[in-house]
């Protein structure tokens, strides 16, 4: 089943338009900041909607498969990380900086789409 005709992010779009070109002129100093500051959140909230959570799944099945634990893989891989196992020269260095760089993409994706183009 589809949703209604204007989605979520085509709604955050259009109030934050109506907040940047409407309300903001008319503000300034600590207004204008905040103003500014919610248009953003909205910007992301709007990117962060539509995308597909497949790769946080995808993720998360690796950290166990590297750190043989499910409970909290992602602490789990930072404690291996600080350990040294995953260092350069280790059996899954490549797997794991790769992984690393992809998450780091996919959250600069919703979060700071402009320093993608600039990496």
């Amino acid at each position: 089943m589809q949703r209604e005709a204007p989605g979520g992010p085509s709604l955050l779009a259009t109030a934050r338009d109506a907040l940047l070109q409407e309300i903001l002129p008319k503000l300034s100093g600590t207004d204008a900041f905040t103003a500014r500051m919610i248009a953003n959140a909205m910007a992301i909230a709007a990117r962060e909607t539509p995308q597909d959570d497949a790769w946080i799944i995808a993720m998360r099945a690796a950290m166990q498969r590297l750190t043989g634990t499910a409970e909290a893989p992602d602490h789990a891989l930072a404690s291996a990380i600080r350990a040294g196992r995953f260092d350069p020269g280790s059996a899954h260095h490549a797997e794991v900086a790769a992984m690393l760089r992809e998450a780091a993409r996919m959250r600069c994706a919703i979060s700071a789409p402009r320093v993608l183009g600039k990496v």
